[in-house]
């Protein structure tokens, strides 16, 4: 008995399927890394090209974008002159990646420097920015760390919202993790949340240096050792250029094998001039 053949309609169908799944499937990857490309371009168009800074305060910034093309647009940095002469500088991390989370992360942005433009307290700047963000009615939560620096007192005030806190150290060997506050909820959570302000004077010469979580956790160690890790570099490097300081926290994140993307602020400050020194 002769064995029947397929017909080839059969066949030309399946070749017909699986063509049109294959251009389903490049017109999906082409549309995604396309997504990512816009991600990419608003963070790139929102982080500031330059950072603020005073005689005997230098700062620097360092972004390292996610190693996996699809996880784009959730961290950012900012720096900006206050009205009555004070520096405010800021870091964050919004949940989620992609355009939306790009997005979001520019009204936070602007939302913080608008509010901080009329409102002094760190605290209630987050405390106000929050009522505003909850007021879009966007699902998107966001991680901050906001510091207002006094050039005339000399005196630094930080308020955190669900952020990771801040490393300083100063070059006669003093260092530490600045948890103390505790901070308060990530912004646009929930309504009349208070955010606690640390105040600090800068006496002696160092550096502090804000980060993302991005930095310090990954597979490879949890975040409690990523930042031993940072607080070792900055207790060595302590009053060093802020480029180069940045530069070598900037390798803790590539020990972590982390996949998330990566932000770092330093700021590295002059010792306060002594008042018997002023002509």
């Amino acid at each position: 008995m002769t064995p029947r053949r397929a017909p080839r309609a059969a066949s030309a169908d399946l070749l017909s399927t699986l063509g049109r799944l294959a251009d389903q499937a490049r017109r999906g990857v082409e549309l995604q890394q396309a997504r990512v490309d816009l991600a990419e371009a608003l963070q790139s168009e929102m982080l500031p090209a330059s950072l603020p800074a005073l005689p005997g305060l230098r700062t620097a910034a360092r972004y390292a974008p996610a190693r996996h093309g699809l996880d784009i647009g959730g961290d950012w940095y900012d720096g900006f002159r206050l009205p009555e002469g004070a520096l405010a500088f800021c870091i964050g991390d919004v949940q989620g990646h992609d355009v939306e989370a790009a997005a979001f992360m520019g009204q936070v942005r602007i939302c913080l420097r608008a509010v901080a433009a009329v409102v002094v307290d760190p605290g209630e700047v987050l405390s106000r920015a929050n009522e505003v963000l909850l007021s879009m009615d966007r699902d998107l939560f966001a991680t901050c760390t906001l510091l207002r620096f006094d050039p005339e007192t000399r005196e630094l005030e930080t308020a955190r919202a669900g952020h990771v806190p801040a490393v300083w150290a100063t070059v006669d060997g003093e260092y530490g993790i600045a948890d103390d506050d505790n901070g308060g909820l990530p912004l646009n959570l929930a309504p009349g949340a208070g955010y606690a302000v640390t105040r600090r004077r800068l006496t002696k010469a160092g550096s502090i240096v804000l980060l993302t979580d991005g930095v310090v956790e990954g597979p490879k160690f949890p975040i409690e050792v990523g930042l031993d890790r940072v607080a070792k570099v900055v207790r060595e490097a302590a009053g060093t250029d802020p480029g180069e300081l940045a530069a070598e926290v900037m390798k803790v994140a590539d020990s972590t094998g982390h996949t998330d993307d990566a932000a770092v602020l330093v700021l590295t400050h002059d010792a306060r001039p002594d008042p018997r020194d002023t002509p």
